[in-house]
């Protein structure tokens, strides 16, 4: 499975990047999200309920950030854990660049993976529109979560 993409941030490459790095807005940004907890510098553990075709299931997944180049990229290492539902691995690299006279973040990423288990059974049409779905909701919280930040107190 491969995704790829780009999305346009309408803050600072520096608040981007705090925003990416923060177990607490990636909980909020992240479908079916129960937890994100840092367990080690640059090492996260996620338990998420999801539901790929007729398999709902909740996963387990173990998070490493590599090559980490402050405020220009990195690549997120992913082991998921889904009992019997099954198992992913996978990688995504993810590169910041500044554009509008650094009013806001262009972020691109590229994403491989592969699953196993009963989640590989379902089909892999199922999982990567699954993927494509959860990959749309989790930008659009993003920059949700950047406009309701930046909106003032009432």
């Amino acid at each position: 499975m491969r995704q790829s993409g780009e999305h346009r941030i309408p803050a600072p490459r520096a608040e981007v990047w705090r925003a990416l790095n923060d177990p607490a807005v990636l909980r909020r940004c992240l479908d079916g999200c129960r937890s994100m907890r840092a367990v080690a510098d640059g090492e996260f553990v996620a338990e998420v309920a999801a539901k790929v075709g007729p398999v709902r299931a909740p996963f387990t997944a173990d998070i490493a950030l590599c090559d980490v180049a402050p405020m220009v990229s990195y690549r997120l290492e992913v082991r998921v854990r889904g009992g019997v539902a099954g198992f992913a691995k996978g990688s995504a690299s993810v590169r910041l660049a500044e554009v509008e006279n650094g009013r806001e973040t262009a972020l691109n990423y590229s994403i491989e993976g592969a699953i196993g288990g009963k989640l590989a059974q379902i089909g892999s049409r199922l999982v990567e529109s699954a993927a494509r779905k959860m990959t749309a909701s989790f930008f659009e919280r993003f920059v949700a979560d950047f406009a309701a930040s930046a909106a003032p107190a009432r």
